[in-house]
């Protein structure tokens, strides 16, 4: 009868095991680490919270009937949400559009479905990027204030007021 030897491990084949193995757990220790602080910041599976401020839609000059309006929307959340579109009972036609220049300096808008409001980030439309392409009923003062409703996918329906400004001043 032969006798089985018995398998013992080296001091050096151990320590080989323990530092091939401490890598991986310091990696899961730091994430873990990492997702403990996020979640404790209360950014941690929080919806989007969504503020809108400083609105403003250009004065019409010359008898157009055409115009745009701006907004800084911002989101204090954990979560992004999406502007899917603008409206209003002060004008006959309301649309979310970009600005954008053709190698050859020509200015065009082109209309847009929705624009992303990053969690924790900020939205400026503004003349040279997204606005609201709108039509104006009735005639509108400097000083006014438009009435509109912001549709965003998570968060609904925010109801906010735009100032009439002259283009340049505001």
């Amino acid at each position: 009868m032969t006798e089985l030897a018995v398998w013992r491990p080296s001091r050096s084949r151990l320590t080989e095991a323990f530092l091939a193995a401490l890598a991986p757990v310091a990696a899961g220790m730091l994430a873990l680490g990492a997702l403990a602080a996020w979640t404790a910041s209360g950014a941690a599976g929080s919806p989007a919270r969504i503020e809108v401020t400083s609105g403003r839609v250009f004065l019409p000059y010359g008898g157009s009937e055409e115009s745009a309006a701006f907004f800084r929307i911002s989101n204090s959340g954990g979560a992004e949400d999406e502007l899917t579109g603008v409206t209003s009972t002060a004008v006959d036609r309301a649309m979310l559009g970009s600005n954008t220049t053709t190698p050859g300096n020509a200015g065009y808008m082109r209309p847009v479905d929705s624009a992303t409001i990053p969690a924790g980030g900020t939205l400026a439309m503004s003349p040279r990027g997204l606005d609201v392409m709108v039509t104006v009923r009735g005639k509108w003062r400097a000083g006014d204030l438009v009435p509109f409703v912001l549709h965003f996918r998570h968060s609904g329906r925010i109801k906010t007021l735009a100032v009439v400004v002259r283009p340049g001043t505001g």
